[in-house]
């Protein structure tokens, strides 16, 4: 992970929906909530995060003024090469480099994946994840 990779965000800004780096893996914010603890005290967060490579569910609470990391995500299309196993061969559809991805853990996303098929995937911190399949095979 490089600085080019992320940008820094304040945890009070942190939205439903938004995307942050939280132990070197990258998380779906799925709920927050933002609490004063009084009239001295700091903002609390509450942040309900799932990490989209695994899918596993976690919450963190952190006071509202610390930096945390936003990903920059790079959207991009690919068309599938080859199965293989949990793996799938992708092309780039601009590059036209070749890379092995790992198959999605989602099963509706999992059973439309095919040979010829054309998906989008995130570029995500050196780590790359297919999103949708756009058209089937």
């Amino acid at each position: 992970m490089s600085e080019q990779d992320i940008k820094p965000v304040k945890a009070g800004q942190i939205k439903e929906g938004f995307h942050i780096v939280h132990n070197d893996e990258v998380y779906l914010v799925r709920g927050i909530e933002k609490s004063k603890t009084g009239k001295h005290g700091h903002a609390k967060c509450r942040i309900k995060i799932e990490n989209i490579f695994t899918g596993s569910k976690t919450e963190i609470s952190v006071p509202g003024d610390l930096k945390m990391q936003a990903p920059i995500i790079d959207k991009r299309n690919a068309q599938i090469i080859s199965l293989g196993g949990d793996s799938v061969q992708l092309m780039d559809l601009e590059t036209y480099d070749t890379f092995e991805s790992a198959l999605p853990p989602e099963e509706d996303l999992k059973n439309l994946i095919q040979e010829g098929a054309e998906v989008e995937y995130w570029n995500v911190i050196g780590r790359r994840k297919i999103m949708r399949v756009k058209s089937p095979g």
